[in-house]
Formats: structure tokens, C-alpha cells, sequence
């Protein structure tokens, strides 16, 4: 055989044979590095402990829970806790330091200084009415009349003739904030009933022909009819699109400038990574992404 063809045959051997050992080490170079990264975060869940203390919205109530019951599992040694008692008392906990991270069911406001809120969900506040009344789909405009007393009776918006009873939450609500800034009807609602939790606004309205009320998305049940808001049904997909006028973020209330402890910060980490969205989506609220 040619003497240079041998030489080529040879140097190509060498290099196919010196690419394959790259090849090798840089594979056996990333499982390493996976593994360290793995028993890394193995062990930072085994050494970190203490306890972080939450409150604010009832709204977000089965959406931390579900958050917090698989954030345990994961750091055994550090205890979450979540007291629900509505949004204005998570951004005050927040603000005066009771509370490692403040929950609420709407948006700060402008008065509301010092705070950095970070969303972590969202939710549609559903129009609901009993099962009875015959009103499938209300406009904007129409809600707001119901809620303000402009339209007084069933009849004006296509039901039957019969009262209108609205039933709310009561003020400082993160739901009743969020609904009556969206409809438009801050400070001017003819309630019926304001009552303290979303269950009891459901429970109310299912038990009275005539009335209607907004609830968490996630709290809707069979007992009360969801209506339309012009054509539009408050599900996932229109929340998330922003075709659903009615809804609202679910946000973590810190401290400007306070840093959280370990644990705290490890909570709301996970709380904000897309690999929970299942957990979120499952607790009836929304994924932000």
C-alpha cells in the first residue's frame, strides 16, 4: 500500500479514537457534575430547618397549602405555616415584621409603600348566582348595576321578577377589593350580607334564589351557576390569556430591603419556580407562565 495512504489511515485512527475519549470524558464530566448538583440540594434540604410563618387571603388558602404540604416533604425540618385572615392583615403582617411573607389576593396599592409584591398566581373572581335564576351572562355594565343598585331586579338583566341580593366579603377582603376595583363599584355596593370567607359567600348564595355574589375561581362548586361575563367563562385558559376581565393576581408580600431567613427565601423560591405549576393548577388557581 501507498506510504502516504497508510500515514492517513493511521492519523485518522488516532483522531477518531482522541474524539471518542473527549467525547467519553465530557459525558462522564456532566453526569458528575449532575450528581454533585443532586447530593447538593439533597443535602441543603437535609440541613436546613426553622419555620416560616405566612397569613393574609383566604383565597389562596388550598393554593399554599398544597405549596406548603410539598415543600415539608422536600424540607422536612423546616414547619410552614399559614394563617387566613384576609389580605389586608397579611400586607400589614408583612409590613410590621409578624409575618415572614404576607399573602394577598390583589395588588398593592399606592399607598401601600415599602413592600415589594411578587406574583406566584392568578385567579378569576367568578359572578355566581343560584342555580334557579335563569341569567346565564351578565356585561360589565350590568354587573356593576346589580352590585351598585342600579338595577334593583332580576327582570332588568333577563331573569325573573324578583329582588336583587347582592352578597359580599367583608372590607378588607383582597376578593371584595379586587372585584369591585375591576366592576368599578369601590365603596358603593348594596350588599345584603358581607360575611367573612368565600365558602360563606357560596354557601349564602346557593341557599337564596334571588341571590348573587363573586367567589375565587378555585372555590366554585356545584351549588351555585358561574355566569358568563360578556360570553366570556372564567376558566384557566381565559384567565391566563387576559380574556376573562374579572381576575386578579395572588402575590407574596415581603419587606423592601428586609432579607428573608433561609428557609423563608427557600420557600418562596419554590413557591415561583414553573416546576410547581401542576401543584398550582391543582389547587384551582392559575400558573402565571
Amino acid at each position: 500500500m501507498n506510504p502516504k495512504k497508510l500515514t492517513s489511515l493511521f492519523l485518522a485512527g488516532v483522531l477518531t479514537l482522541s474524539l471518542a475519549a473527549c467525547g467519553g470524558a465530557s459525558s462522564n464530566n456532566d453526569s458528575a457534575a449532575s450528581a454533585n448538583d443532586g447530593a447538593a440540594d439533597a443535602a441543603q434540604a437535609e440541613s436546613m430547618s426553622g419555620k416560616v410563618t405566612l397569613g393574609g387571603s383566604t383565597s389562596v388558602e388550598k393554593v399554599i397549602g398544597a405549596l406548603s404540604e410539598s415543600f415539608m416533604q422536600e424540607y422536612p425540618d423546616v414547619d410552614v405555616t399559614y394563617d387566613p385572615t384576609g389580605s389586608g392583615a397579611g400586607i400589614t403582617g408583612a409590613q410590621e415584621g409578624t409575618l415572614d411573607i404576607g399573602l394577598s389576593s390583589r395588588a398593592l396599592k399606592d399607598d401601600e409603600t415599602g413592600l415589594t409584591a411578587t406574583t406566584f398566581a392568578l385567579d378569576g373572581i367568578a359572578i355566581v348566582v343560584n342555580p334557579e335564576n335563569a341569567v346565564s351572562d351578565l356585561s360589565l355594565e350590568q354587573i356593576k348595576g346589580l352590585a351598585d343598585g342600579t338595577i334593583t331586579n332580576w327582570s332588568e338583566v333577563g331573569g325573573a321578577d324578583a329582588p336583587v341580593v347582592l352578597i359580599g366579603r367583608e372590607a378588607g377582603s383582597g376578593t371584595r377589593d379586587g372585584f369591585e376595583s375591576i366592576v368599578g363599584v369601590k365603596d358603593a355596593c348594596e350588599y345584603e350580607s358581607e360575611l367573612t370567607s368565600t365558602g360563606a359567600v357560596i354557601a349564602a348564595v346557593a341557599s337564596n334564589p334571588n341571590a348573587f355574589g363573586y367567589a375565587s375561581l378555585s372555590a366554585v362548586d356545584e351549588t351555585v351557576k358561574p355566569v358568563t361575563v360578556e360570553g366570556v367563562a372564567a376558566s384557566e385558559a381565559t384567565v391566563q390569556d387576559g380574556s376573562y376581565k374579572i381576575q386578579r393576581p395572588f402575590v407574596f408580600v415581603t419587606k423592601e430591603g428586609a432579607a428573608l431567613s433561609e428557609a423563608a427565601q427557600a420557600f418562596m423560591d419554590y413557591a415561583t419556580n414553573a416546576q410547581v405549576n401542576e401543584l398550582i393548577q391543582g389547587a384551582g388557581a392559575v400558573p402565571v407562565a
